[in-house]
This record gives C-alpha cells, structure tokens and sequence, in this order.
C-alpha cells in the first residue's frame, strides 16, 4: 500500500474507530535515508518526530487506548494496585529535602499518606507548631496537576522561593511565599533553569541569584532550547524583565563560558564569597569562579577562576573563605582538596581527605566540620573531618539495624548534620548527629510505617564476572527460604551512565513483588559510579557496550544459581536505563519472557537533535564524528531491531510531556517491536498525557504505573492470578 494512501486510512481508521479494539494501530512506513560517514542508516518512522502531525497523534492516541485496554484488563490487576495503595499508605508521612536554621526550626517537603504530592511546611522548634506554606495539590486546574520543583527559604525565614511545574513538563516558574501574609509577592519568573541550580538568596533577603534560560520564538529549533543560560540578580519588587545579568557569555573577559553551559551562581551562608558555577552540558566535571558577594551588584565583577574541567572536580562546598573540591584527578576514586576563595589555585590546593579504596561520592560543610559521604564496598558511610589544621576523616558509626546511611540536612550555620539509614528490606530513620557527644539521636522525623520493618526478606551482594571477566556487584532481593528451583518471576533493573550509582534504600512497595515469591535484582554495571571514575569511563561512549553485557551476565548468574528462569526474567531501565534495556533485549531476546522501557533513550542517532540532545554530547558523544557515529549506533536500540525476531513482550511508558527524552523515541520503538518481533508476545505504548519524564508525578500516577508494569510481568511469566 503506498504510504500516503496508507496515512490517510491510518487517520480516518483511528477517526472513525474501524481498526480493530483487539490490534493496536498500524504505523505507517514512510522511510527516510540517512547517510553518516559513508555509511546509509534507513529510518522507516522519521515522520514520528513530529508530534503536531495529526497522524502521529492520532496513532499514539490509538496506542495508549489500547495498551490502558489491555493493561486493565490483566487479571488480578486491579488487586495489585490495591496492595500497592496500601503498603505505600503504611507510613502516616515521608518527609525530604530537610532546611534546618540555628534555632531548631525546620523547612520541609512532606507526603501525606492520604496526599498525592509533596507539601512545604514549617516547623517552629519553641513550639511544635507544623504549619503548610505551599500546597501543590490547590494548584491543579484544566485536568492538570503542579508539582514542587525547588522550595527555598530566604535567610530571615520571611520568604520563600518556590518553583512549580505543570503536569511533569520541568518548566519551572518561581514564586515568592510571603510568610507574614500567606501570599505571594507579585514577582514570578518564568523559564527557570532548576535542573543544575536552585535560587540562591542574597544574606539580607532583599534578593535572590538564580538561572533563566533566554525567550526564543515559537519556531525556534529544539536544539536551541538550553543554549545561552544566563546567572541573574533579582531584587524583589524589580521587573524580573531587567534582572541584570552577573554569570553568562559575554559577561565578563575573565569567564569562559560555551552556548551550551549551564551557568549558575551560589552563595553560601556565613562565605563573603559567590561561586559562579559552570556545567558543560550533562559532563559531570565542573569548571567554578569566585568573586565577594558583594560584587554582584557591579557593573563589572572579578571573577577568578577556581577550577577547570580538566581538574576534574564533580562537586564543592563552602566554608568561609574556603571552597572544598571533590575530584577525580590522580584520583579515580576521589579526594577532596581545599583552596581559599579570594586566591584560589587548584594546583596548590591542599588536600584534606586523600584518595582511598572508598570511593567519595558527596561533600558537605556544616558548621562545625565537613561531612563525607562515602561509598566503601557497595556500602554507603557518612565520615567527618574538623575544620582545624591536619585534622583526618572519622567515620560515624551508624546504629546497628542500619546498613548504609548518608549525610542529609548539612548547613553552614548548624554544627553537626542529619544522617539518614537505609537498608534494601527495612525502613531507615533520620538521625541528628551531634558533634560534641558524637552521637546520632533519632529525630523522629521519619515515623515507622506498618511496613517497615516486616520479617522474612533478606538481601545478598555477589559479584557477576562479566563477558570480559571484570566483576560486577548485583544485589538481590528476595523472601528467605525461597527455594532456588529457577520458579521466581525476577525483575532486574540497572541504569549504568552519568556515574551515578544505585545506593541501597527501601520502599515498601517492593513488598507487593517480593511476598509473592518474587525476586528483584539490581545490577550495578558499568557506567555507574559504584567504583568510581573509572567505573563511569567504562560505559560511556565507546565503551557502553560494557553497560548491556554487565547485565546480561548478571541476568545469566540469576538463571544460573536457580533464582529464575528466561520464562521468569524481565529487565527494567528508564531514561539513560532506556539504552540499557533496549540493547539487553535486542542483543539477547532469548533470555527475557519481558522488559520494560521508561522514558527511554532508544533512537540515539537522533537523539542530538533534541533539546535535551545537546547537553549529552559529552556523555553519549555525536554523530558528527565518525567514531562518535559508530558508538551512538552499537547504542541504539531501535536501529538494531531485526524483522523476524522473536522479542520478548516489551512495555513502553512515556510522559506526553517528557523535555529530556522526547516521546517520540518510545513512539518509534514501539512502531518497529511491533512491526518485527515474531514471537506473538505483546508490544505496548503505555502514555501518560498529564506526565512528563516522571519528575513531578503524583504518587497516584507512580502507584498505577507501577501496578501496570507489574501486572504485565506477571502475565507475560505466566504467574497464578495474571494468566488469562
């Protein structure tokens, strides 16, 4: 059938309901040629990228119909989502992204249980008094809901910035909370870069700095969308239109800054000093400035370089006069190195905790002492070193029900620190780590849940040789006593780019998998952070084959030592974790019974041409370049779909509103799994149309998508109350 005819019966066949309510729709061939280095690269749904186009609604329309049908209608469904609704109700609270103040008050995110978003509230330390600043929830208008972006409390507690988001899209608009009044000031910001940068207030709260991404048409090209950011002042009650601009190309001779940087401006309480901060895309080295404070109400401010990217720091914190840096230079598993701010020379930083077997992941300074966070043989630790002259790392001592715990609630202005436990099977707790007696009392600001703490599930660590002999750890979830007979229907997930790492930590919800005899793994591969630079380096670019093989090998041991069976297993990523799975299942479809794919990068020949493309050159690399191009293509999953395959059955989750990963990338993956697997196993597009890429989702949306994706599991394995 020639495609335009065949476009145009897609459009009315979907118009007029003629297709079948047991098919998902057909997507048209429309094939475009693309020539990279001499080598031709056929697209068969390049047609896909436009999201205006009528017929690509109207297919994407069909497919999300028809995945809701079917997902809905899997047996036993329906209870699991009631299971979930109640283990996530088992905590009457969870509270995040905690502001402690001098005097004992608290700032705080806070999820009821009966809620469906985080709220901002206030705690008063004198009195007990827990009082609501800002609730998201009576924000929602048009079927839309808001989330909370970024909450931050000026110095005298009178204002706070906030950031809202409509219906998970990320684009942020700052208001301003007068607390003495319950309402907002008239200034509001619009296209707020939040992502890399909250606003940071000025030590009077007459202001504040923060990050804008510049106006640009409406016919703008997409790749233009993050470029040329600029750092900005912001007084209240000024035009936000005639913000000066203090941080950003062309701003001063002594700042380099690219199109692409994302530059930002911190300031630190009890530090006469501001650090202009500079991110080059997605890369995670840094390069930082320093000027006083006091000079970015100046025409002309003097900016001195700290650090560049070649120093490899990948984070900082302030004390003073003093900047710390956490880097990788000389240093794979990193140090941290102070230089003092008003002259500021990386080559002569002094170090402060050298390079051990540990591998540093977080610092932070507080009043008394600069908090590590530290990741020692998969287990996360929290060490202290005083501000005095030569004074070395302590480790605290975590309480003993606790496996892993991390700094959390570190100012400047407070000695001692909050440190919060974590272990895969129970529930931690926030404890405050006093300086002086050294010891952690329990805050009670994280309340035990009904779930917490249920007996009978237990976790392992092994280590996986992968397909070149190089070991990686996987963690394992299960019920004690489970009998290795390869009977468990088993979920791995992994994600495996940036150099994050996948640290311990419990949520009750995995009970609803884990009490039925199932077994959840996570394989910690390469591209991650859990050893490092290193580890990172070798699965990014040229070297991301090694993130699919580490998990498919981890994959293979659990077929192997009797956890499972390729009927039982299925694989998860989302995002980066897209890349991941959908090269795990086209490399190895004979493992898998089915996989899912969330918010995936799964086209990445074209991923740069999107907005969020272009900050992840330095991270995936770009088909400019000839290696570039052979690297994005061995990581792109829809180019290696072969017809004739027999796939596993393969859910696709998407936001409509998704600004990192574009929906069309999980649009075209669909269309080519359908139009090529030939095992018979289903091929979904589950769409969310009041989502973007799951930041800023309610906790209804998490909990029914989790239910679908795991109801769908279960009736791809065949498993007892799923099966139809």
């Amino acid at each position: 059938m020639n495609s335009l005819i065949q476009s145009g019966f897609m459009v009315a066949a979907l118009a007029t309901g003629v297709l079948a309510a047991d098919a998902p729709p057909v997507a048209p061939i429309r094939e475009v040629v693309d020539d990279y280095h001499g080598t031709k690269i056929a697209d068969p749904h390049r047609y896909m990228e436009n999201l205006a186009d009528p017929l690509v609604q109207a297919w994407i329309k069909g497919q999300a119909e028809y995945a809701q049908r079917v997902l809905s209608a899997i047996p036993g469904r329906d209870r699991l989502l009631d299971r979930i609704r109640e283990l996530d109700a088992g905590a009457p609270y969870r509270i995040s992204i905690l502001r402690r103040w001098p005097n004992g008050d608290l700032h705080y995110l806070k999820t009821l249980a009966t809620g469906n978003l985080d709220k901002l509230y206030f705690k008063d330390a004198k009195t007990g008094e827990e009082r609501l600043l800002v609730d998201p929830e009576k924000m929602a208008e048009g079927g839309r809901h808001y989330a909370l972006d970024f909450c931050t409390p000026s110095p005298d507690g009178r204002y706070v910035a906030y950031g809202v988001a409509a219906a998970g899209s990320e684009q942020t608009v700052l208001h301003i909370l007068d607390t003495t009044t319950g309402k907002d000031l008239p200034d509001v910001i619009d296209r707020m870069e939040a992502d890399y940068t909250h606003p940071c207030w000025l030590p009077d709260a007459s202001g504040f700095v923060y990050s804008r991404r510049r106006q640009l048409p409406a016919d703008a090209p997409a790749t233009e969308g993050y470029k040329q950011t600029r750092g900005c002042l912001h007084l209240l009650g000024a035009d936000p239109a005639k913000d000066p601009v203090v941080f950003a190309m062309n701003t001063s001779p002594a700042v380099a800054l690219a199109e692409v940087d994302f530059p930002s401006i911190v300031l630190t309480t009890g530090s006469r000093f501001a650090i202009g901060k500079i991110k080059h895309g997605d890369a995670n080295e840094l390069t930082l400035y320093s000027a006083p404070a006091s000079s970015l109400r100046e025409p002309q401010i003097p900016w001195k370089k700290i650090c560049d990217a070649k120093d490899e720091v990948e984070e900082f914190t302030v004390h003073g006069d003093d900047v710390y840096l956490m880097t990788a230079a000389s240093a794979p598993r990193y140090r941290v190195a102070r230089t003092p701010l008003d002259a500021p020379d990386f080559a002569k930083a002094q170090s402060v905790v050298p390079a051990g077997e540990a591998v540093i992941t977080g610092i932070a300074a507080a009043k008394d002492a600069l908090y590590v966070a530290l990741l020692d043989n998969g287990v996360s630790k929290v060490g202290r070193v005083a501000f005095d002259a030569g004074a070395k790392l302590e480790m605290i001592a975590l309480p003993t029900e606790a496996s892993d715990g991390s700094p959390l609630a570190v100012h400047t202005d407070v000695d001692g620190a909050f440190v919060a436990t974590a272990s895969w099977t129970r529930g931690g707790r926030i404890y405050a780590y006093d300086p002086k007696t050294r010891a952690l009392v329990d805050t009670n600001l994280k309340p035990r849940g009904k779930y917490d703490d249920v007996e009978g599930y237990e976790s392992a660590e092994v280590l996986v040789p992968s397909h070149d002999g190089v070991k990686v750890p996987l963690s394992i979830l299960y019920k004690k006593g489970i009998k290795l007979d390869g009977s468990h229907p088993t979920l791995v997930s992994g994600y495996g780019g940036y150099g994050m790492r996948s640290s311990a930590y419990f949520s009750p919800v995995r009970l609803a998998w884990l009490e039925r005899g199932g077994v959840l793994g996570i394989a910690h591969v390469r591209g991650g952070g859990e050893y490092g630079k290193e580890w990172h380096m070798a699965g990014r670019q040229q070297t991301k084959p090694n993130t699919w093989k580490d998990f498919i090998a981890c994959c293979e041991y659990l077929v192997q030592k009797g956890y499972t069976s390729t009927p039982k297993l299925a694989g998860l990523g989302g995002s980066a974790g897209g890349i991941l799975i959908g090269r795990v299942i086209t490399e190895r479809p004979d493992l898998y019974a089915a996989a899912i794919i969330e918010v995936g990068c799964l086209d990445m020949l074209r991923f740069e041409t999107t907005t969020n493309g272009v900050p992840n050159i330095p991270e995936l690399g770009s088909t400019r370049t000839k290696e570039g191009f052979e690297s994005l293509l061995r990581m792109s999953s829809y180019h290696q779909v072969k017809a004739g395959t027999k796939y596993p059955a393969v859910l696709l989750t998407h936001g409509i509103n998704d600004p990192r990963v574009e929906p069309w990338m999980s649009a075209k993956m669909t269309a080519r799994l359908q139009a090529a697997s030939a095992s018979g196993k289903p091929v979904l597009f589950r769409v969310d149309y009041d989502a973007g890429h799951g930041i800023g989702s309610t906790k209804k949306q998490r909990q029914e998508q989790t239910a679908d994706m795991w109801a769908f599991l279960l009736w791809q394995m065949g498993e007892e109350g799923f099966a139809r």
